[in-house]
């Protein structure tokens, strides 16, 4: 990615083929194939480009990912977006559900309840969202995720329900 900070500013970025990923769905466990993005042997998904993020750290159960503000995160106020933030902690709770699943099984999220503590800005420094699995049946999980700045305050904590379900057969 390239940003410049000019008068006027411009972000050129790129990614790959999403359909690497779609290929691997079914193949490989979420810990395994989480484990080898966070490694580099996998390319991370179109959205880990799109808002800047810099990897992720990945257990059985919980995954971290950490951003760095920008100023293309803004919004009008000069804050970091809470879209952007919500993007951060839904992936984090997912994905530390995602690392639980066996190969042949799959996930999405069906609901992401957020609560905006304080704002983020450039000025707040690297911030770090790490989701964390706290109960996971057969057909559903509960994950939570959090946000803190790089002083250890905490800017967002977010609730999020994953439905869990078995991947047909290609």
């Amino acid at each position: 990615m390239t940003q410049t900070q000019e008068a006027s500013r411009t972000r050129t970025f790129g990614w790959t083929d999403p359909a690497e990923h779609a290929s691997q769905i079914g193949r490989r466990s979420g810990l395994e194939l989480l484990r080898a993005m966070s490694a580099g042997d996998f390319p991370p998904p179109p959205i880990m480009h799109l808002i800047d993020a810099l990897g992720m750290r990945v257990e059985e159960g919980s995954v971290t990912v950490e951003l760095d503000p920008q100023e293309f995160h803004y919004n009008p106020l000069g804050t970091v977006h809470g879209g952007v933030l919500s993007t951060l902690l839904d992936t984090a709770a997912a994905c530390s559900v995602h690392s639980t699943l066996p190969a042949g099984v799959g996930y999405t999220s069906m609901d992401l309840n957020v609560k905006f503590l304080r704002p983020a800005t450039v000025a707040s420094g690297r911030l770090t969202c790490t989701g964390t699995v706290l109960q996971r049946g057969r057909r559903t999980a509960l994950a939570e995720a959090r946000i803190t700045d790089a002083a250890g305050r905490l800017i967002a904590h977010a609730t999020s329900s994953c439905m869990i379900f078995e991947i047909p057969a290609a």
